[in-house]
């Protein structure tokens, strides 16, 4: 090649030139191992799971696209999600045995949330009608344990499918000035102690049925080690909330970072330890209220790369032992990173489906089989039996849709069969800031969406990928994922 100097123009150095060649096709190399490796962890049938805010869970009840979007994923996992309740307003919520109606608040306009609310006996009667294991939040922070102990009675006896109660959501939050605080102060000991009190007298009629912690920023370890083993032994499953970015107050968020599968795999490493501990003394450990920001997420949240995001922010969290994410779905036609709404599927909903694919309804384990240290991507799901059966590779490369959209191949290799032809499915989009509610084509398999009510629409095609000497490549291009069927 022949490089001449532009008048004017300086020109560009030999490595600039060598690393646009590398950004614009990347190759790499990667061995399948015939059984789980060692960093290869189980997946929970519910592992991709859902919150509902507090308030505004009636209203979900009534919008055409929840049995649906719960339903796709239920049959592409061979299991129902999880459904938590629960929310900030689970702590402004007062149990009322005669309010006929499932809530009752008021606020200025549509888009809020309520400062107060109650809600009656027929709450239970809906929650009762969810599919699956269904988790009740409870008001703690405004120290009325009475009515807090009438509600779960209530929703024990009304909910067959009732898995766990949580009673107060993130009390890291709470102030010196809440009631529960008594005028004493708020510290984690004191919720420590706090917690302890109310599961132990609460049990002798709900059960050892409590979802400990439920904390947004302290270390769940704390409690686990502190609360004393009479109130652990109540302790059926233990909660930390989790947001990689935030969107309150006006700041900023980042969807390049938040898409980084380098940076997710840093983000996830964090709980690790907590869920170490908590599996330690017999307890489930969930990200029992997580999404992509918070304070509804922020302009990220409603992208493609958000539902790619979705996809390495699952499987990274699998690998070091959470047990089910419980995605954050808040006030209806307020919700950036909701998944679906009135008459509308989301962007990340695509992600959340075709992670649950990947896992599918006979995946046992789970493993990563890249470094964790570039941009791209690559999972490896096992059967029960140890045998391998499908290959993700997720490339988180930030395309924005201006310029050349860079490209990466990988081949594998190892494979038991020498010549053949194996099939592969394709997420892709426009672009990662394509919304489908601004009316871009996020497609599963070249055609495959989701209408308003969340139903399938479209035929799913997969792609033919040649196997020679137990090896193949495949190509996947930036801000887009591609499973392959072994």
């Amino acid at each position: 090649m022949l490089l001449q100097r532009i008048p004017g123009c300086s020109m560009p150095s030999l490595s600039t030139i060598l690393t646009s060649l590398v950004w614009l096709y990347q190759v790499r190399a990667i061995a399948v191992p015939s059984s789980p490796p060692s960093n290869a962890a189980p997946v929970d049938p519910s592992l991709v799971s859902i919150s509902m805010e507090f308030f505004a869970f009636p209203g979900y009840t009534q919008l055409s696209g929840t049995n649906n979007c719960l339903a796709n994923l239920a049959s592409l996992r061979g299991a129902q999600p999880a459904v938590r309740i629960g929310g900030t307003t689970q702590d402004r919520a007062t149990f009322d045995p005669n309010l006929q109606s499932p809530v009752n608040y008021t606020v200025a306009s549509p888009a809020d949330a309520p400062a107060s609310l109650t809600y009656g006996p027929s709450f239970f009667s809906l929650a009762s009608q969810l599919k699956g294991d269904v988790t009740v939040g409870l008001n703690r922070q405004l120290n009325n344990q009475a009515n807090s102990l009438s509600a779960g009675s209530r929703a024990k006896q009304s909910m067959g499918n009732l898995f766990a109660i949580e009673l107060g959501n993130e009390p890291d939050l709470y102030a010196s000035s809440s009631p529960i605080a008594s005028g004493t102060g708020w510290s984690q000991s004191i919720d420590i102690s706090s917690e302890a009190k109310w599961f132990t007298a609460m049990a002798p009629t709900l059960g050892n049925i409590f979802q400990g912690a439920v904390y947004l920023s302290w270390n769940t370890q704390t409690l686990v080690s502190n609360i004393g083993s009479a109130a652990l032994k109540t302790i059926k499953t233990i909660s930390r909330h989790s947001y990689p970015q935030s969107a309150c107050g006006g700041a900023s968020t980042n969807l390049p970072s938040l898409m980084s599968h380098s940076g997710t795999v840093s983000y996830v490493s964090q709980y690790k330890a907590e869920a170490t501990a908590a599996h330690n003394t017999g307890k489930k450990f969930f990200l029992g209220e997580t999404n992509s920001a918070t304070c509804g997420g922020g302009g990220i949240s409603p992208t493609f790369g958000a539902g790619l995001w979705i996809i390495d922010y699952v499987l990274q969290s699998a690998l070091i032992g959470v047990d089910r994410l419980y995605f954050h779905h808040g006030t209806i036609g307020n919700c950036a990173y909701c998944w679906w709404g009135e008459n509308v599927v989301f962007s990340p909903y695509y992600g959340a489906v075709f992670v649950s694919e990947f896992l599918g309804t006979d995946g046992a384990k789970v493993a990563m089989l890249d470094n964790g240290s570039t941009a791209v991507a690559v999972y490896a799901v096992y059967s029960s039996n140890g045998v391998p059966l499908r290959l993700l590779i997720l490339n988180s490369n930030y395309f924005d849709g201006t310029g050349t959209r860079s490209s990466t191949s990988v081949t594998f290799s190892g494979l038991l069969t020498s010549s053949e032809t194996k099939q592969a499915k394709r997420l892709t989009a426009p672009n990662a800031t394509s919304r489908v509610d601004q009316g871009a084509a996020v497609t599963i398999g070249g055609s495959g969406t989701f209408g308003t009510n969340c139903a399938k629409t479209g035929a799913e095609q997969t792609e033919s990928v040649p196997v020679s000497g137990n090896s193949f490549t495949v190509s996947v291009r930036a801000s887009e994922a591609l499973i392959v069927y072994l």
